[in-house]
């Protein structure tokens, strides 16, 4: 089966260490995807979201890393407002085992955070959700 490219939105100010996490779980031996793109490491300043919209729609799906202050990551939100406008297939993590982690304000409340655990996030890519 051939790996899934996934782009990974995070918060940025936060959780960076959450997407270095993941970007390396993408390199196990068994990993059922591959990491293509992540979240834009600058200001959200004049029509950004152009420059996201394309990393977003060339992959396969997107992982949403949820942390404390996923609610107030304004760019996640867009993020996945652009793959549910593409109907880009996403899911939710939840990013901290010993934190409350948040969903990003553009989730739908039918959207569940997933515990990340390496068997669980090789069915979530596999599509069970």
């Amino acid at each position: 089966m051939a790996k899934k490219s996934v782009f990974i939105s995070f918060d940025y100010d936060n959780d960076e260490f959450l997407k270095v996490a993941l970007v390396g779980q993408a390199q196990n031996e068994d990993s059922p995807f591959d990491f293509a793109d992540a979240s834009l490491q600058q200001a959200l300043t004049g029509d950004w979201k152009k420059k996201v919209e394309p990393r977003i729609t060339a992959v396969d799906l997107v992982i949403v890393i949820c942390g404390e202050h996923t609610d107030k990551a304004t760019g996640v939100s867009a993020e996945l407002e652009i793959a549910q406008e593409n109907e880009i297939p996403y899911f939710l993590l939840w990013g901290y085992s010993e934190k409350t982690c948040v969903k990003p304000k553009a989730a739908k409340a039918t959207d569940k955070i997933y515990e990340w655990t390496w068997p669980t996030l090789k069915k979530l890519v596999g599509g069970a959700r």
